[in-house]
C-alpha cells in the first residue's frame, strides 16, 4: 500500500519512513503544504498521515481541500496531545482518524491498517480472503491448509493490495502505483515477476489474467 507521509519535522520523518517501509508501506514525502495538496490531488494514495502545523500552507486547509474537491483519501491527522480543538477541527475537515503527538510508530501502524480495511468494508483485525489469511505484523500467508509461507517484501505487498480490492480487474499500472514509491520506474516488468512468484506460491488460478487489461485476484477459493 502507497501512502503520503506530511510532516515537515525531518527528523520524525527520518525515522517514521524507514519503519514504515519495513512494516510493508511505501512511503512519499512530503514537507509542506502546497506539495502536499498537490500529490494528494495527483497520485491515488491509499493513505496519508497529515500534519497539521505545516509550513505555506496548514494541513487542516489541505484536508478541507481535498474533501471540497471530492478527494476521499482516508486520512490520520497528525496532533499535538493536549491540541483537543485541533482534533475536533480535524473531523470536521473531514479526517478519519487522529493521532497525538509524541507517539509510538505501532500505534501508528495499528490505525493504518484498521483504517485500510474500514476503507475497504473488511471487517476483523486481521486481512482474510479467499481462504488466505494474511499476518500483516511478521508479513507471512497461512493457506486454506493450515501451511505458513513467508513473503517478501514486494510480494506482501502486491499480495495485500490484491486482497483487499478482491474481483476487480488492476492494471499493471494501478498495482505499481499502489506498491512503489513515486520513484519508480513505471516502465518496468517487476509487477509480472511478483505475480508469477505469487502463483508459484498461492496456485495458479488464484491470480487470473486479463489479457490487455490486468489481473483478478480471485475473491473466493476454489
Amino acid at each position: 500500500m502507497r501512502l503520503l507521509l506530511v510532516e515537515d519535522d525531518g527528523l520524525l520523518v527520518e525515522s517514521l519512513k524507514p519503519d514504515l517501509e519495513h512494516r510493508g508501506f511505501a512511503v512519499d514525502i512530503a514537507d509542506n503544504g502546497v506539495d502536499a495538496e498537490f500529490m494528494g490531488n495527483e497520485v491515488p494514495y491509499d493513505l496519508v498521515v497529515l500534519d497539521l502545523g505545516l509550513p505555506q500552507r496548514p494541513g487542516l486547509e489541505v484536508l478541507s481541500n481535498w474533501r471540497r474537491n471530492g478527494n476521499r483519501v482516508p486520512v490520520i491527522v497528525l496532533t499535538a496531545r493536549d491540541a483537543w480543538h485541533e482534533r475536533v477541527d480535524g473531523f470536521k475537515a473531514g479526517a478519519d482518524d487522529y493521532l497525538g503527538k509524541p507517539f509510538h510508530v505501532e500505534e501508528l501502524s495499528v490505525r493504518i491498517l484498521a483504517l485500510l480495511r474500514r476503507s475497504h468494508d473488511m471487517a476483523g483485525e486481521s486481512l482474510q480472503c479467499a481462504g488466505l489469511e494474511l499476518d500483516e505484523e511478521r508479513q507471512r500467508v497461512t493457506l486454506p491448509g493450515g501451511e505458513v509461507l513467508d513473503l517478501t517484501g514486494t510480494e506482501f505487498r502486491l499480495l495485500r493490495y490484491f486482497m483487499l480490492n478482491p474481483g476487480k480487474i488492476l492494471s499493471k499500472t494501478r498495482l505499481t502505483e499502489h506498491v512503489y514509491e513515486q520513484d519508480f520506474d513505471r516502465d518496468s516488468n517487476l509487477i509480472e515477476v511478483y505475480v508469477r512468484r505469487l502463483r508459484d506460491k498461492l496456485g495458479r488460478e488464484r491470480i487470473v489474467t486479463r489479457r490487455g487489461q490486468g489481473y483478478i485476484f480471485k475473491a473466493v477459493d476454489g
